[in-house]
């Protein structure tokens, strides 16, 4: 599905995006670029918070497979292998969530993205290339992961109803967290003894997703307990930076797992809610859509992330109305013309920038 040309833009538009997109991240100038080489690899910088994370590392190992820059994905797993991985004590098979840029762990209690994203990069990446040696045997990797996420003694999801944790000592979730869509690969892929608790985990990932979400604005918090409830203003339970990813969740998980119906009407109210608003008018808001006294640190991933909730109204089952039609190519059109971000906030607008690219162009595959 590429719906960018279904929406009316030249397939070589799109290819010429997609091109300088990754330019601008992987190979740009001191403020555009996110990648960086070293002589152990290469790691993803986080910019605003001058870190290496599983986030960032694990999302370019994502994004090199989608665009078959096996050299790319290569030297960024080196890199997290040789110093974020913990070989020993009661976290090992899992990675520090931050390091420095010299290696040195900064924090190393992980966090379930990180290692989501690794397990379902390495296997893809072994099914696409081919199995190597070493840690370049990308299945085996892969497969550790899901291991140890399911029955280490620090099991990232929380087995009594099988949703993942925000951090792996905590008993509450970010919402961004939880990937019903890759659970369904999970469950297809992984030990055929994980398979019902993978399904289980992509099914109690669907409702908890729509728990979360608000029922007008279709916004979700960034942390929420198990019940769906926004946490506190002060420990993020308002619409911010990791609440934009869920739409690109649900987008992906349209494009995956195809059409849930529930997720579509959680679409259909965010596009609606931010119809004709500029990026550069986005603000913070509590769920309900009340908006705070501050523009939204993060404008560009808040548009690319209702952008991404067309591809979620587009692939419902149900006919979609004229005027919901043309609110999902306002969203989109707003997320084409807007430019990449330079500076400091770079690495989270434009990683989702280029993750929501990749879904709209018809660029994010299963392998």
């Amino acid at each position: 599905m590429n719906l960018l040309q279904d929406f009316g833009y030249k397939q070589s538009a799109i290819e010429k995006k997609l091109s300088d997109v990754w330019k601008s991240l992987f190979e740009g100038s001191a403020r555009e670029r996110v990648y960086f080489e070293d002589s152990a690899g290469a790691y993803i910088l986080d910019t605003d918070s001058d870190e290496v994370s599983t986030a960032g590392m694990s999302w370019g190992m994502l994004v090199a497979v989608q665009m078959n820059r096996k050299d790319v994905f290569d030297k960024l797993w080196k890199w997290a292998r040789t110093f974020m991985y913990i070989s020993s004590g009661e976290l090992k098979g899992f990675f520090s969530f931050a390091c420095e840029k010299d290696g040195s762990v900064k924090h190393e209690l992980p966090r379930p993205d990180g290692e989501e994203n690794f397990a379902l990069s390495l296997i893809f990446a072994g099914h696409r290339w081919g199995n190597g040696t070493g840690i370049f045997n990308y299945d085996k990797e892969g497969h550790a992961i899901l291991k140890a996420m399911v029955h280490s003694r620090h099991a990232l999801f929380n087995k009594m109803n099988y949703l993942v944790r925000n951090k792996v000592d905590e008993n509450n979730s970010d919402v961004s967290y939880n990937l019903p869509h890759f659970y369904d690969m999970f469950s297809m892929f992984c030990d055929p003894k994980d398979e019902q608790f993978w399904s289980k985990a992509a099914e109690a990932s669907r409702g908890f997703i729509v728990r979360a979400s608000d029922r007008k604005t279709g916004m979700s918090a960034e942390y929420v307990d198990y019940s769906g409830a926004p946490l506190s203003v002060k420990e993020h339970g308002t619409y911010f930076s990791h609440s934009y990813v869920v739409a690109a969740n649900m987008g992906l998980h349209a494009l995956w797992s195809g059409d849930f119906s529930e997720f579509s009407a959680i679409a259909r109210n965010l596009i609606s809610f931010f119809d004709k608003t500029e990026t550069g008018d986005f603000m913070d808001y509590l769920i309900d859509g009340t908006a705070r006294a501050r523009k939204a640190r993060y404008q560009l991933a808040l548009a690319s992330g209702v952008a991404a909730a067309a591809i979620t109204l587009e692939r419902s089952k149900e006919p979609v109305k004229p005027a919901d039609l043309a609110k999902a190519k306002r969203a989109v059109k707003r997320f084409w013309n807007a430019p990449l971000t330079t500076g400091k906030k770079r690495f989270f607008d434009n990683s989702l920038y280029f993750y929501v690219l990749l879904m709209l162009s018809g660029n994010f595959n299963v392998y």
